[in-house]
Formats: structure tokens, sequence, C-alpha cells
């Protein structure tokens, strides 16, 4: 424990080595299941570049992560919002073509409409690059854990995401391996298993989040009459209702993770550190 009364985990410093001992030099990562990162000074098994002895705390950026996430379902609220506004004057005019919503107030619903777009994606892409520092975090935090379970180097963490198609896998194959590695032990020792309930249901909104919102912006760009158009809004309203979702899912995701990591470590940390021993009495 620290003065603040923080666990070395918590705290991000790491705790004191048995009188004498010295933490073992990494291995080079040649062996199998090397990725992106992995190469001469990389961890054992499927190693990877920045992969040390000691694990590194991951509560600091899940905290930023998870309040970035609240801005995102912040954004898709007013995004949603104003979407419907738009979708609503284009219904009218669908239904009575006399009307005129290229002058106010049809101006301003579709200024606060781009205004809302913009506010969203920029919520979205800081979003995007805080949580990919976390998960590569503690990807790297389950090779010490547990090296043997990963699925795929620790540079998958952050190339996966961006690889065309194989983004749609590989993400879950890091997660999935990091939800494995992360899990508590049992006190004497043996193996425990978590469901991956909430990893599933992250993933799973996830991926429909995306498939979705790809469906109704190309709708949306092939609209062409009033009709189209309050068709495609409401689409693309669902879409970012079904984002909204997402966001929520992977709060949970990001806090579920983070925990059983501080819980592993508190473990380890126990496990390593052995009981100071009781001075005896002096000789005479």
């Amino acid at each position: 424990m620290t003065d603040e009364g923080l666990c070395t985990f918590c705290s991000g410093t790491r705790p004191p080595l048995p009188d004498g001992a010295t933490a073992p030099a990494p291995a080079t990562g040649l062996g199998p299941g090397a990725g992106p990162g992995s190469g001469p000074g990389s961890g054992s098994g499927s190693g990877g570049w920045g992969v040390g002895t000691w694990p590194r705390s991951p509560v600091g950026l899940s905290r930023a992560v998870i309040a970035l996430l609240g801005c995102v379902i912040a954004s898709d609220l007013f995004v949603i919002g104003a979407g419907l506004h738009l979708r609503g004057l284009w219904e009218g005019l669908a239904a009575d073509e006399s009307l005129n919503i290229y002058i106010d107030p049809g101006l301003r619903a579709q200024e606060l409409y781009d205004l809302a777009g913009n506010v969203q994606t920029a919520a979205f892409l800081a979003t995007g690059v805080l949580f990919i520092i976390w998960f590569h975090r503690t990807r790297r935090n389950a090779e010490v854990f547990e090296s043997g379970v990963q699925r795929m180097g620790p540079g998958w963490a952050v190339g996966g995401w961006f690889v065309p198609v194989a983004n749609l896998w590989f993400p879950y194959r890091v997660a999935s391996g990091i939800w494995e590695a992360s899990v508590r032990l049992h006190p004497d020792g043996g193996w425990r298993t978590v469901p991956k309930t909430v990893l599933n249901l992250w993933w799973g909104g996830w991926i429909v989040s995306v498939l979705a919102s790809r469906i109704a912006v190309s709708q949306w760009n092939r609209a062409r009459e009033p009709e189209q158009i309050s068709d495609a809004a409401a689409l693309v309203a669902a879409a970012d209702a079904l984002d909204l979702v997402a966001a929520a899912l992977a709060i949970v995701f990001v806090r579920a993770v983070t925990r059983m990591q501080v819980e592993r470590a508190g473990s380890r940390q126990a496990a390593t550190v052995p009981e100071r021993a009781v001075p005896g009495p002096t000789a005479p």
C-alpha cells in the first residue's frame, strides 16, 4: 500500500522484489504467435515490444476512456434529436410540396444537424484513440499475467483495428486473450473461468453499430426526393441509437477488464512479495 492508501498497481508503482532478487531480463520474442511489435527484446510467448516483467495500471486510462464514452453517448443523443427534427421537416415537405424548408427554420435545422454531426465525429475520434491506448495497455498486461493464452501479439491491439475486413475479427481475438489472462486465479492457483458475456455483448454491439451506420450513410447519400430523405434520416437516427448502445456496452467492458486486471495484479503481487520476516532477538 502507498501513503495515499492505494495498492501498488492502482498507484502505478511496482512492489519491491525480495531481498537480493532482480527482475528477469525479457526474452526475445521469436517464438510462435509473434505479430506486429514482435522482435528482439520482446517478452515470451506472443511477446511484443513494451512487454515488461510487471503489469502497468490501466486504471487512469480506463477512467479517461469511460469519460469520453460518456461524451460519445451525449453526442449521439444530440445528433439523434437534431436528425429527427430535420426529418420532420422533410416529412412535411413530402406530404405538402408547397412548403418551403430551404429558408428558416429549415436552414437552422440543417445547420444544427451539421454541428451535431461534427461534435459526434470529434467525440468518436478522441474516444477511439484513447480506447486503443487503453486496449494496448491491457494487452501488454495480459502478456505478463498469462502469455500462453494469447492468440495474437500485442501489436495487433493497435494494428488489428486498421486492417480492412480483418478488423471485424482481429480485435475480438485480442480482447478474448486479454479477458482470459485477466481472470483472477483460485486461491490454490487453479485456473478459473469467467463467462465472456460482457465481451461478446460489447463486440456484438460494436459490429452491429458499424454495419448499421454504413448502411444508413449509404442510403442517406443516395436519397434525392423528400420522402427518400425522410426515410434515410430515420435510418441514420436508428444507427446513431445503436452507436449509443454500443458505447454503453463499451463502458461496461472497460470497467470489467480494468477491475479484473487490478484483482489479478493484486493476487500476483501477494504471491510475489513475501511477508516481512519478524526480527529475532539479538544474540548477546
